[in-house]
């Protein structure tokens, strides 16, 4: 009975001591900030999933997306999709697409600095090139060039060096220059009008049929890599070297000021690291895809053909002049080359040492 009586009461006590607990309310759920994403748009100014140039723009806009978890989307448009090829720039400065993908000298009618930061005669190597833009100053001054426009310019890729181009006749001698109707765009075109040809600017697209139906005699590309794309091999029998008019030649991402003004700071270094990714992938695929499409050019029947020494003299002397030309038109073209030269005359000391021992000797 004892033992009954205390459970009644041990039981009676529990619950008046649950009663008077007060059951504290629920904390109010946090609620999480929207994630702000960005859907940009690029135009390039090559054929759709081109091999090289074509292919690093989808390469780019799929990196930029992973690595933003879906942040940043970027829908790639080909040339003439959206706008003509040649009309990248402008569509960038006007908004019309937060980014661009093309070839700086293409805008020369606009820009004329914009020459510079793809190519130069007979000027700075890939290598040296990248080093100029990222440590000696280059960078800074691509930027104070496209500034007025709203336009921030970045490196997203390089072919390397490229070859002289394709000829319908062989060139013996500076007389079968002249009266030669080439497609040959930037400052190696300026040096070969000053030699007697005329010269074009065509976009990739209409490279093929130019040189098959005879409205142009000759036209440089790019390397084997994108020549064989294009079947180059078919429309015309000799393929001349060494590149003079662009030892190396920059592919540049254009980005809209505004829009990239608007990305929170991590999408802007995701974005830039994505391009500087961008750059070595297009650079590897070219060293790797050049040599296999060689081979391929040669059992082709393609004729390899080196530019006469007579010929290359010509063209190095009127590079200078072409060169110093553009340098005066302006203060900041004249700064430009000024500071180009300088920076090739200080490491050409130790690519003689280094680079072009090994290459000789191999």
């Amino acid at each position: 009975m004892n033992r009954r009586h205390l459970f009644t009461a041990a039981a009676l006590l529990a619950a008046l001591g649950l009663a008077g607990c007060k059951e504290e309310p629920a904390s109010p759920q946090t609620t999480a900030e929207p994630v702000q994403t960005f859907q940009w748009k690029m135009v390039t100014a090559w054929p759709k999933n081109y091999p090289g140039l074509g292919t690093a723009a989808e390469r780019l806009a799929e990196r930029v997306k992973t690595m933003s978890n879906g942040r940043l989307t970027i829908k790639v448009y080909a040339g003439g999709e959206l706008v003509p090829p040649l009309e990248v720039f402008d569509a960038v400065s006007r908004g019309t697409a937060e980014l661009g993908h093309g070839a700086a000298y293409y805008w020369k009618g606009k820009v004329p600095a914009a020459q510079f930061f793809t190519a130069v005669p007979f000027g700075l190597s890939t290598s040296e090139m990248n080093a100029w833009l990222s440590k000696g100053g280059g960078q800074a001054l691509w930027d104070e060039a496209y500034a007025p426009y709203g336009v921030k310019p970045m490196v997203v890729g390089n072919t390397g060096m490229q070859m002289g181009g394709w000829y319908n006749k062989e060139i013996n001698s500076l007389d079968d220059l002249k009266g030669l109707k080439i497609r040959m765009p930037g400052l190696g075109g300026e040096v070969l009008s000053k030699l007697g040809a005329t010269t074009v600017n065509l976009p990739g697209g209409e490279v093929f049929t130019a040189l098959q139906t005879n409205a142009i005699d000759a036209t440089d590309w790019v390397s084997p890599y994108n020549d064989l794309a294009f079947g180059l091999h078919k429309a015309a029998k000799f393929y001349y070297y060494p590149g003079w008019q662009e030892p190396q030649a920059v592919l540049e991402l254009l980005i809209n000021q505004k829009a990239l003004d608007s990305l929170p700071a991590d999408l802007q270094a995701i974005l830039s690291e994505a391009a500087r990714a961008a750059s070595q992938d297009m650079l590897d695929d070219y060293v790797y895809h050049n040599a296999l499409a060689l081979d391929e050019l040669k059992q082709q029947g393609t004729l390899l053909k080196r530019f006469p020494n007579e010929v290359l003299d010509a063209m190095q002397r009127e590079s200078a002049v072409v060169l110093g030309e553009l340098a005066a038109q302006s203060e900041l073209n004249g700064r430009i080359w000024a500071s180009m030269q300088a920076f090739q005359a200080q490491v050409s000391q130790m690519h003689q040492l280094s680079e072009k021992e090994l290459y000789n000797w191999r």
